[in-house]
Formats: structure tokens, sequence, C-alpha cells
């Protein structure tokens, strides 16, 4: 874990989000163990071969996004987003998250990541 992104968490994230942010971190490293979590742009960032997934709070929910999430396979019908690649879900808590859904998501993101 970074301290810089600790940091960002600690000043930029409110308490209620807090433990959004702690799955998250979680799942990320579990499932993307080799990917440098970062802040990068202003906020966190998990990178390997390019900066593959990001994390963006604002005061009522985290928007966690896959920077080339037009590619990941959506079985689950939560991915979000009209621009050319970034795709994103927004959670509000801990049990909003579909955490079967965020692992595939994760995963999908890092096996593109390393084939670049």
């Amino acid at each position: 874990m970074s301290r810089a992104v600790d940091a960002f968490v600690r000043q930029r994230v409110t308490p209620e989000l807090r433990p959004v942010v702690t799955l998250l971190r979680k799942l990320m490293r579990e499932n993307a163990p080799d990917a440098t979590e970062e802040i990068k742009y202003g906020i966190p960032m998990w990178s390997g071969t390019y900066a593959f997934t990001f994390l963006n709070p604002t005061k009522r929910e985290i928007t966690f996004g896959f920077s080339h999430g037009v590619h990941l396979t959506d079985r689950y019908g939560l991915l979000r987003g009209r621009g050319k690649w970034a795709r994103h879900v927004k959670l509000k808590t801990v049990e909003d998250a579909n955490v079967p859904a965020l692992r595939s998501y994760i995963k999908q993101a890092a096996k593109l990541d390393a084939k670049r």
C-alpha cells in the first residue's frame, strides 16, 4: 500500500466513504498484486504497463474506474460510461459493492495490462 494513497484517503475521502476505499484497495491487492498503487493526475491509480484502474472520490460516492473498460466483459451489467475507453462503477457503501463483479473487472483489467 502506498503512503501517498493513505494520505489522500485521510485528506480527501469523507469518513463515510473510507470503508469503500478500504474494500477497493484490498480487492486490488488480491486480484492485481503486481499493480503499483500511486497518485497520478491527483487521484489514486493502479498501474502496470499503464494506469489501468483509478479511484475518484466525491462527497457522495466513489467512482472506481477502468482506463480500458470498454474492453472488459461486463456480464454483471454494472459498468457505466460513454467515453471512448474508460468505464466505471459508483459505490456509496460497502454493502453496495458487488464483490464478484469487482473481482472480475479487476482481473480482466490487469490481464489486459499484462498484454500491452
